[in-house]
């Protein structure tokens, strides 16, 4: 069993807040593996864990065909009304749904974090990968580089306790565990490389609303209550409010881009 079913009802709680406010702060991330891959129109690419569509709408304007994967079928209804031209569909990230060697770029933005298994979902994306094809995948950079990591540490004491040895956000980004464990599943890594990523929100009412429409924060929710949950979240903001009143954290994601050999 993969992460479908858990991920998919939390992921799927705020599709319209993710959409419109919470899934641009990738648009660093994004940009980056746009310039580095120079997408063509005969490119076929795959985005796991697409979320509202908003990384396909930017492939679907090179003219590349764009296929868009999420375990959220709420994300994925949002992504079909606001890019209707784009194929979504909703399935699970270690047992994609596609032949093999059927795409020439698969790309993962803040998702394979989230599977059962990572090391069976990147193989995954390995499989349906042409030889010699690339895959982008983004995971936060170092937590000190990470302003939000206050706001992760204040959802983190509100979720049940984890199982013994269960990693937390930012396992893939220390020691090199992502870099790692691509190179053990057969990828050569062609790009390493750490982006500014600046959350910027135009008051704290927004702030809240797109922080707290994430999958993390649905399952705090469920643990320990919306009143809870938003008093926490809220204390949490205070010191990233800027004297004009809007809200903004200093991030880095780490983009890591490897291909199939």
């Amino acid at each position: 069993m993969g992460s479908q079913a858990i991920q998919g009802q939390l992921w799927g709680k705020q599709p319209k807040d993710w959409a419109t406010i919470q899934e641009q702060t990738a648009n660093a991330g994004y940009n980056h593996a746009l310039y580095f891959l120079k997408v063509k129109p005969s490119d076929s690419v795959l985005d796991i864990g697409c979320g509202s569509g908003l990384f396909c709408n930017l492939i679907s304007e090179t003219g590349a065909s764009i296929t868009g994967i999420d375990a959220s079928e709420a994300m994925i209804v949002e992504a079909k009304g606001r890019h209707q031209s784009i194929k979504f569909l909703v399935g699970e990230m270690e047992e994609l749904p596609f032949l093999d060697g059927v795409f020439n770029i698969v790309s993962g933005f803040n998702s394979f974090q989230y599977a059962a298994n990572i090391t069976n979902a990147l193989k995954d994306a390995k499989r349906v990968l042409v030889r010699g094809g690339k895959l982008v995948t983004m995971i936060w950079g170092n937590k000190e580089d990470c302003e939000a990591a206050s706001f992760l540490k204040a959802v983190g004491s509100l979720l049940p306790p984890p199982p013994p040895g269960a990693p937390g956000p930012f396992a893939l980004s220390e020691n090199q565990l992502l870099e790692k464990t691509l190179e053990a599943v057969g990828f050569k890594i062609i790009n390493n490389t750490d982006v500014i990523s600046i959350w910027d929100y135009p008051s704290k009412e927004i702030a809240l609303k797109g922080l707290m429409s994430s999958g993390p924060v649905a399952r705090a929710i469920e643990n320990s209550g919306f009143d809870k949950v938003l008093e926490t979240i809220s204390a949490s903001i205070q010191p990233y409010i800027k004297p004009d009143g809007k809200v903004a954290y200093n991030n880095k994601f780490r983009i890591v881009i490897s291909e199939k050999v």
